[in-house]
This record gives structure tokens, sequence and C-alpha cells, in this order.
């Protein structure tokens, strides 16, 4: 993903949550690996019996996975987005987690939405084209 991000610092956290973080971080990392495919597939049977993720519960991850991770914290935003998506997930809750695409100039970005605003992301996610998307119920999307 080509997403220009700075790397952010100063995000109080937890050690609770530092922990649990760096365990998504790190399934995270093993994800990625996966095909767009099947990496959807497995992002969709872990949103099951989630509940939405409200914004809060949403930054709440997405800083729990920056602060432990540099890759993270700066140019890596498909693990930051599925690892948000997880550390949700072990909150009961899930956040809509999308991919996407812009053509001119080619940069591809993944994050994490609530109620269809991006959490901890610039105001240009909006005009990427959803390639992927995953939301907390009903039926996939992209």
């Amino acid at each position: 993903m080509t997403m220009q991000v700075t790397l952010e610092h100063g995000i109080p956290v937890g050690r609770w949550d530092r922990m649990l973080g760096r365990v998504c971080v790190a399934v995270a990392f093993a994800l990625i690996r996966l095909r767009p495919a099947r990496l959807r597939r497995v992002m969709s049977i872990l949103r099951i019996g989630a509940r939405p993720a409200t914004g809060t519960d949403a930054y709440g991850a997405r800083s729990a996975v920056v602060a432990v991770s540099v890759t993270c914290a700066g140019q890596g935003c498909l693990p930051r987005s599925v690892a948000t998506a997880l550390r949700c997930r072990l909150s009961g809750t899930w956040p809509n987690w999308c991919t996407g695409a812009l053509t001119e100039p080619f940069r591809a970005h993944a994050w994490v939405e609530v109620d269809g605003q991006p959490v901890g992301e610039l105001a240009d996610v909006k005009q990427f084209r959803k390639l992927i998307e995953v939301p907390p119920r009903g039926g996939q999307h992209g």
C-alpha cells in the first residue's frame, strides 16, 4: 500500500492494551501474506458474532496497534488495518475493514472506518475506490 502518512507518536496505551496490540500485530503480519480473496474470507469469518465498533473502540484499537509497531505507525497500512480490526474483535466489536485504490496516480490503501468515517486517517481516504470491504454485519462489499 502506498498512502503517505506520518509516524504517530505519544499515544497513551496501557500495558494490557500494548500486549494485546502486539498479539494482533503478529497475527496481522501472518494474515497479510494470504491472497486478497482468502484474507477477505478470513476477515469475514472473524467478524461473526461481533457487534459494530464505535469510533472510540476503533480508535483505541488503532492506538494500541500503532503504539507497539513502527511499521503500523508508519507506512504499514495493511498490517495496521488488519491488526486494528483484530484488536477490536478481541473486545467483541468489529469496524468496517476496507482496502481501496486510486488510479491517478496509482495508490493503494487499507483502513478501518466506523459509520462511514475513516478512523485515524487523512480526509483523502474517502477518494479511494473501495476494492474489499468487510463490514461489521451483513453482506460483503467490493
